[in-house]
């Protein structure tokens, strides 16, 4: 794959990377790479800049500078298009983004060479529906989320998949995962660690009523669905954390497995273990 132009996307309110942003396109420009700015990193640097959709659909790498959740903003944004993206954190390594400013260039230089390896993660299409209307629909490449907004209450939620009843959770939420989003939101819920690269989906449930119900594995094909019975309780959907609407009574939530997958471009500096046990500390007493 040859590399000839290059979106750079910032995490917002980041002014002091303007520096490494300027860098960044000397250098790509110096090898005869067009650098192109979303709108977030453009105002750094005084120029015009586009919308994140827009340079999704323009280029043949995206370089996000941030954290694990400026990585799936942007991931929300380059659709079914198969752009790879790399991850470079600003702070602490993250579970996304593996590469730290140090090391980009380094990892620049083996990506332009063709020495570089993506890793193809699963994402989740989710529809909202109310009534056989739709009111939201989005793609998740770490979860989607349904918890309570009421204050000291448990909502309730009615589990199907593949037509075939699971459950009705009485709990806090339900929080439905992608192996990528294994170690975020469900894994503080008490969900599995999966790697990346298995085709399963995690359900989850947040403190539910009864012990007995505890995270659930299911197969990729999985086509699920979650009814909303709770009795004048609102119920909030969240995407990835970052998007999502109110629900009430009846409302019905799908999900499934996207045919759109996120490619992230897999650091050459550390492999997932390496990351897993630095960021959980495995082997610490």
């Amino acid at each position: 794959m040859e590399i000839q132009s290059v979106g750079l996307c910032l995490k917002p309110d980041q002014p002091q990377v303007a520096g490494t942003l300027r860098d960044l396109l000397k250098w790509l420009e110096a090898r005869g790479i067009e650098g192109r700015l979303d709108r977030e990193s453009a105002r750094w640097l005084d120029r015009e800049g586009v919308s994140r959709a827009e340079l999704a659909a323009s280029v043949d790498l995206i370089i996000v500078l941030g954290g694990d959740g400026s990585l799936l903003a942007v991931a929300r944004k380059v659709g079914p298009r198969p752009v790879p993206i790399l991850g470079v954190n600003l702070g602490t390594l993250g579970f996304l983004t593996e590469v730290t400013c140090d090391e980009v260039f380094t990892a620049l230089e083996q990506i332009l060479a063709g020495d570089f390896r993506t890793e193809s993660r699963m994402r989740l299409e989710v529809c909202a529906e109310r009534g056989g209307s739709e009111l939201v629909r989005h793609l998740a490449l770490n979860d989607v989320v349904l918890t309570k907004t009421a204050l000291a209450r448990m909502i309730d939620l009615d589990m199907h998949a593949d037509g075939r009843t699971v459950t009705t959770y009485h709990s806090d939420g339900l929080i439905v995962s992608t192996p990528t989003g294994s170690t975020a939101y469900s894994l503080s819920a008490g969900g599995p660690i999966l790697d990346p690269g298995l085709a399963a989906i995690v359900v989850t449930p947040i403190c539910p009523h009864t012990l007995a119900q505890r995270p659930l594995v299911l197969p990729e094909s999985s086509n699920i669905e979650i009814r909303v019975r709770s009795t004048g309780a609102a119920v909030q959907l969240t995407v990835d954390g970052q998007v999502g609407v109110e629900l009430g009574e009846a409302d019905l939530v799908r999900v499934r497995r996207s045919e759109h997958p996120v490619h992230l471009v897999v650091s050459p500096f550390r492999n997932y273990f390496e990351v897993l046990r630095e960021k959980l500390r495995w082997g610490e007493r």
